[in-house]
């Protein structure tokens, strides 16, 4: 199966990276926005080209894994590949997501391809599990916490402030929220109760801190909603300490069986990552070898993580997965 990278940032090098696990797969490709002569890939006698070249190599490749960002990246970039690839893309805007939906869909059935957006783990695989965890339990509660980890996101959002010259954002859920909701309690939780954020700033020479501080806990939309502790640490002890992309979470559903609701259960499914976009990237792969798969099959269109059969990620074979797995 023949992969290639359209953008080379850390998603598109977790992406090669996995690539390597994945006997079934090869890199073909990496297509970039910068100048090809300055992207250094690390697979032997792969070529890196511009983006504009991308039409000319598409016989050559299965499916394209699209690594741009979620903001303005995705919403025009997979629509467009997906007249001349099959593509599978990790929007996670998850607000927009049935608009994007569409407007892949259009693309990829009107030139026969098949597309699958949303992939990675959330939205992905804690999208699945909150699926079944809804199927199986009907009467009952969602809650998802994510972290401890880096957002990204919110990491770039502390840069932007004045005086700001480097930082670090961490989600941490909080305990107390945790441990009610694991023990079955059902508490009503706000967005302040679930979750915590720690940021570590590296202040430009001179800077005013405490400005620097109020502008942060006070920002709408990322830090006025949550209790927000503000570090000012130096260059040295930011790359020292805080230097990975860590993240993970946990999706639970509470629920009640029986007759009269008296049998309470827990459904709990966890992540705990070194890497954010290497395992993203290793869940797109999966991913990927499904729509290889069906678009052999002869389907096309957009589909997401909910329209997959389990037994098409997997490399083995049905007789091999009803023997070991099943």
């Amino acid at each position: 199966m023949r992969i290639a990278i359209y953008g080379y940032g850390n998603l598109g090098r977790g992406v090669e990276a996995a690539v390597r696990q994945n006997d079934d797969m090869e890199l073909v490709a990496v297509f970039t926005r910068r100048d090809p002569s300055t992207v250094k890939v690390q697979t032997e006698g792969v070529k890196v080209y511009n983006i504009a070249d991308a039409a000319a190599h598409a016989s050559e490749i299965d499916v394209l894994v699209l690594c741009g960002g979620s903001a303005t990246d995705l919403p025009e970039q997979t629509p467009e590949m997906a007249k001349l690839f099959n593509v599978i893309d990790s929007f996670d805007t998850h607000a927009r997501i049935p608009e994007h939906f569409a407007n892949v869909d259009k693309a990829a059935k009107e030139n026969g391809h098949i597309a699958l957006i949303s992939c990675g783990w959330d939205p992905g695989m804690f999208s699945l599990n909150r699926l079944y965890a809804n199927a199986v339990l009907p009467q009952g509660n969602d809650y998802t916490f994510w972290g401890k980890g880096v957002s990204q996101g919110h990491s770039d959002a502390i840069r932007r402030v004045k005086g700001v010259k480097n930082g670090k954002q961490y989600t941490i859920p909080v305990d107390a929220a945790l441990e009610s909701v694991r023990n079955g309690e059902n508490p009503e939780l706000t967005t302040r109760q679930k979750h915590l954020r720690e940021c570590f700033v590296v202040a430009e020479e001179g800077a005013d801190l405490a400005a620097i501080e109020k502008e942060i806990k006070e920002m709408p939309n990322y830090f006025s909603d949550y209790d927000t502790t503000v570090h000012f640490i130096s260059e040295e002890e930011l790359q020292a300490n805080h230097s990975g992309i860590p993240h993970g979470g946990f999706v639970f559903r509470t629920g009640s069986t029986g007759f009269n609701g008296e049998n309470k259960h827990v459904i709990e499914y966890s992540l705990k990552l070194d890497s954010n976009p290497e395992f993203t990237s290793s869940v797109i792969l999966a991913f990927a070898r499904a729509i290889n798969r069906l678009h052999n099959e002869g389907v096309n269109g957009c589909k997401t993580v909910f329209d997959i059969a389990p037994a098409y990620l997997s490399p083995l074979s049905g007789e091999e997965l009803r023997a070991h797995m099943l």
